[in-house]
């Protein structure tokens, strides 16, 4: 029997973790990743989650810190957004909801949901407050609801904006607000039809006047047809004051967080990359985002890589193909990203940390932490540095999944953690 078609008997036993994967590969950090050769097969490998509960463990942090529980009993909490008086925004939800296209998708669907929350949706914004100071988040209160699976959020004078799975809305916003004031105000539709890939990530200008909104494909690898990719796999540049929005960059096939690098303006990202070419293909990246540049999805894969499963083929697109700056590794789904500040630390202040989520998709599992990857000069300058490790025991047992990561600038990472449905607290211990 061929290894394609034993893996299909065993994805059908519901024991895929026993077929191929291989090790994590540590050479595919960085600007030049090693990239092998493309696997094709029925099925990828695929290892499910196998959650517990915390209990009394926490999150293991570097010598120096500690970690803490802020909140907990959440409703799928995904990003958050530390207000100008040291409030805490949590957006909360699931969205999607793309019909399965093929058998291997209803298997697929299956193993990712053994490892997700079975909570439901929140469909809201909830706020947190610390009054005194002392790291108790004693106050939390609904500050939205009836939202349609909040993401991205961002502050800009006086306005809150939420990317829904659908539509850029705004609420107005006073300091001490502990609710909105009123309903939000539709800034700007977002595509929405099928929605494979549900998350609206965002980010602002550091002059407040464009918001930026990263929109996911609709597919794999446009399994869907192109058609259903019209506007997806792309970041959006939305005028705040408008409302009317043009494309900013294209190629990103799931562009899940933005931020603007403090300093220089620049806006940065991370991004997952396609599934089925194999354990170490291809690497989600973390890279700055131009202007006008095209990131290869769907026609190719860190630069002129060349994928053969899509038709019709585009030869002027993939020598357009920019490669993206820094890999973190295949599969490792990131899915948070910020940019430090001093007081985090000397050891941490220079640099961006990325919220890994973790893979599905490959035999021996990789993500399921927080990372660090220090900046020199403006750029990704050494490997990744794990900051926030543990979700996944060494007993298989995953006890969380981290997605979004905010850095207070007062000295705190604050880590959305949507598997155990808490946030985490990490603080400098000295």
């Amino acid at each position: 029997m061929k290894r394609t078609n034993a893996c299909m008997v065993v994805a059908l036993s519901g024991l895929l973790s026993a077929c191929g994967g291989g090790d994590p590969d540590a050479t595919q950090y960085g600007a030049d990743p090693r990239l092998p050769d493309q696997q094709r097969g029925l099925l990828p490998d695929m290892t499910i989650a196998k959650p517990a509960q915390w209990g009394d463990r926490v999150p293991t942090v570097p010598q120096g810190y500690s970690i803490a529980a802020i909140a907990t009993d959440l409703a799928i909490p995904r990003q958050t957004l530390v207000l100008p008086n040291g409030d805490i925004l949590v957006a909360e939800g699931r969205g999607g909801g793309a019909a399965s296209l093929k058998p291997k998708d209803v298997i697929a669907g299956r193993i990712k949901a053994k490892g997700n929350t079975s909570v439901k949706s929140g469909n809201r914004l909830t706020l947190l407050r610390d009054a005194d100071g002392d790291g108790t988040y004693e106050l939390r209160t609904v500050f939205a609801a009836d939202l349609n699976a909040p993401y991205g959020l961002a502050l800009v004078d006086g306005s809150l904006y939420v990317a829904n799975q659908d539509a850029l809305v705004r609420f107005e916003y006073r300091d001490g607000q502990t609710r909105a004031s009123g309903a939000p105000v539709t800034v700007t539709e977002l595509p929405s039809a099928i929605n494979h890939h549900w998350t609206k990530s965002l980010a602002a200008s550091p002059d407040g006047r464009f918001l930026y909104v990263g929109i996911g494909s609709n597919s794999n690898i446009t399994e869907r047809g192109m058609v259903a990719e019209v506007d997806r796999a792309r970041v959006w540049q939305v005028d705040a004051a408008s409302g009317a929005h043009k494309v900013y960059a294209t190629g990103l096939r799931n562009p899940t967080a933005l931020a603007t690098q403090p300093g220089t303006g620049v806006l940065w990202a991370v991004v997952n990359e396609r599934d089925e070419l194999g354990p170490n293909l291809v690497p989600d990246y973390l890279t700055s985002v131009r202007g006008g540049g095209f990131y290869g999805w769907p026609y190719s894969y860190w630069g002129q890589n060349v994928d053969p499963r899509v038709m019709p083929q585009d030869p002027e697109k993939v020598a357009a193909a920019i490669p993206p700056d820094y890999s973190l590794g295949s599969h490792v789904a990131p899915l948070g990203l910020a940019f430090s500040a001093p007081a985090m630390g000397a050891r941490f202040a220079a640099g961006a940390f990325v919220g890994e989520h973790g893979s599905w998709n490959r035999k021996e599992p990789v993500g399921y932490k927080v990372v660090f990857v220090p900046f020199s000069n403006g750029r990704p300058s050494g490997p990744p540095v794990d900051f926030v490790s543990g979700f996944r025991g060494d007993d298989g047992r995953t006890r969380g999944r981290p997605v979004g990561v905010t850095v207070d600038p007062r000295g705190a990472l604050i880590v959305a953690d949507d598997l155990a449905n808490t946030i985490w607290r990490v603080t400098p211990t000295q």
